[in-house]
């Protein structure tokens, strides 16, 4: 029982960190990238969209999140979040 939770967990911990960065052509776009490099590394993107703000942790500045859309790559799409111009999520879907 313990070995199939442990197998079960190891598989989770890799899928999330696989879906953590993008390889593209000029570099792998990880969290922390801004967008001038993320920009530089993959390309234009398909679709770029606002999807709202955020306040920093003191309330006090509003930065905008954005959602970079990539592909189909291998028969994958891949979302890139940003907030205040800093990629802070990469997900990906499989393509229709």
């Amino acid at each position: 029982m313990n070995k199939l939770l442990l197998a079960s967990l190891l598989v989770v911990v890799a899928s999330n960190a696989q879906a953590a960065t993008l390889r593209c052509e000029n570099g792998i776009a990880d969290r922390g990238d801004r967008t001038s490099e993320v920009l530089r590394k993959c390309g234009t993107p398909v679709s770029q969209s606002v999807t709202g703000y955020v306040l920093d942790n003191n309330g006090n500045h509003k930065f905008v999140k954005e959602e970079w859309v990539y592909g189909p790559r291998s028969g994958m799409i891949y979302f890139l979040q940003f907030e205040g111009e800093r990629l802070v999520r990469v997900n990906s879907k499989r393509s229709d």
